[in-house]
């Protein structure tokens, strides 16, 4: 606690590694608040710099924190086959307005082996017209994987865009079962 009897935002961190590569996850006592694709040393750099400017605390290097035990197992068990579905606190704090509105129906409305388009989450959160709205709300999402941004694909059967690179985002969906696993 502080001086003022409040508790001080505190963020940890860890790596794990997937079959996707390296994912940081970081967590506040709010929940897991940003998972980060592809977290070698630069790429963790600008993350943690980004996570600091935004949250107002340097986060902290603690793959032991009970605030990341459970993220950590359920990402594991997820890649393993084991999980289908994250039951998981989620500090939204890095997300508001629509992009946050589209994110929780999405993590909510889209289950696992499924997908939707772009229009069509559009329209599940009232807004028919914003397709291209939802694009920019899965490119800011700050949770992915967990908020599954990569079950969202376009409309004339394309896969659309992901921020952790078009192949991963087939890896993703092959493991669910939506694509058929690459052969290379």
């Amino acid at each position: 606690m502080d001086s003022h009897g409040q508790y001080e935002q505190q963020v940890v961190w860890t790596v794990v590694g997937t079959d996707i590569g390296p994912l940081l996850l970081a967590a506040t006592h709010d929940g897991l608040v940003n998972v980060v694709f592809h977290a070698t040393d630069a790429t963790r750099g600008r993350a943690l710099g980004r996570l600091a400017a935004r949250l107002g605390t340097e986060p902290v290097e603690a793959p032991g924190s009970p605030l990341l035990a459970e993220a950590i197992r359920q990402v594991e068990a997820y890649f393993a086959g084991r999980r289908r579905d994250f039951e998981l606190p989620l500090d939204w704090s890095l997300i508001s307005g629509f992009n946050r509105q589209v994110l929780r129906e999405l993590a909510s409305g889209v289950p696992y082996g499924s997908v939707v388009g772009y229009g069509d989450l559009a329209g599940r959160v009232g807004q028919p017209g914003a397709a291209q709205a939802v694009g920019m709300a899965m490119g800011a999402n700050p949770l992915p994987v967990v908020v599954p941004c990569h079950r969202v694909v376009e409309s004339d059967g394309g896969i659309g865009g992901f921020g952790g690179g078009v192949d991963t985002k087939r890896r993703l969906l092959a493991l669910e079962g939506v694509l058929p696993e690459p052969l290379f």
